[in-house]
């Protein structure tokens, strides 16, 4: 079962490896954190942001020492020294969280992402979204370093956001609502206009919210075990799955353990050693996790 020392140790994804130095040097206090994991990427769908198929590839490093190998090969200064906002890495909010989750982590602090939907982007639509989660000594705290705290984002800290106030939910929470008849499910997705969302992404998003509670903290875009791009397959499981996210969340130690056993055991809901990337800079192929390598990749 996960416990707050496990948090402080860095997964296969966070872990920078001989990168280690750049990220100790990164500054441990949050605000200052956040300004360095911006200076350093850049959301691959920023507006005004101009990125060649080289530089798209990016959003697909996976494992942070290769998003920070990335950085290396255009700088050669500290994380936090300014680099030009078309030079940063090109990532997504998956990215900013596992950056500022790997810095937490090698400061000693207790860290993982959070996979949900917030409501702060576009009016009348939840976006997915990935935002940080960190121990600060007495309590869990959410935080979205992808935000300027300086930025107009009414009712809420970036910093230290309350879930419903600040429009984020888990996506446990979305399945759930979505199964009672509380909401309409076709207003979760990528984004307005994007025909990519409703229930079976929701459904997805559940099985991708544990594997990165187990810091298994994969891409958006991947795809294993019960997921699939279609509302099929056993619902009941995913409601079982979410539950437990939800009665962990509250401080059931048990639910903490089954999630656990279920995610180490379950072929549906662990990723194995492959997973089938179906990337939005238009490739798909079966990428081997343990090999940290793709294989068998196609144009989509």
């Amino acid at each position: 079962m996960p416990s707050l020392d496990t948090y402080t140790q860095q997964s296969p994804y966070s872990d920078p490896r001989e990168y280690t130095p750049l990220i100790t040097a990164l500054p441990a206090d949050l605000p200052n954190l956040g300004a360095a994991v911006r200076n350093v990427l850049v959301h691959y769908r920023a507006p005004g942001v101009q990125l060649s198929s080289e530089r798209l590839a990016e959003i697909d490093n996976r494992w942070i020492d290769r998003l920070l190998a990335a950085d290396r090969s255009r700088f050669d200064s500290p994380l936090d020294q300014p680099r030009p906002e078309a030079e940063r890495v090109a990532g997504c909010c998956r990215d900013f969280t596992l950056l500022t989750v790997s810095a937490l982590r090698a400061h000693g602090v207790p860290a993982r992402s959070r996979i949900g939907f917030a409501a702060y982007f576009e009016p009348d639509f939840h976006d997915d979204h990935v935002i940080t989660e960190f121990w600060d000594g007495e309590r869990w705290v959410f935080a979205d370093t992808q935000l300027a705290p300086t930025g107009s984002w009414p009712g809420f800290d970036p910093l230290d956001m309350v879930l419903d106030e600040a429009g984020f939910t888990t996506a446990a929470q979305v399945w759930t609502a979505y199964r009672r008849g509380d909401i309409d499910v076709n207003q979760y997705g990528v984004g307005s206009g994007v025909p990519i969302g409703g229930a079976w992404f929701v459904r997805n998003y559940v099985l991708l919210e544990l594997a990165h509670r187990q810091r298994d903290e994969l891409l958006l875009w991947d795809l294993w075990g019960g997921m699939s791009d279609q509302l099929n397959g056993d619902l009941e499981l995913i409601d079982e799955v979410a539950a437990l996210l939800l009665a962990a969340d509250g401080g059931d130690q048990s639910a903490e353990a089954t999630l656990a056993e279920r995610y180490a055991t379950d072929a549906r809901l662990h990723p194995g050693d492959r997973v089938l990337c179906r990337s939005p800079r238009g490739v798909t192929g079966t990428v081997d996790l343990r090999g940290r390598a793709p294989v068998e990749v196609s144009a989509s």
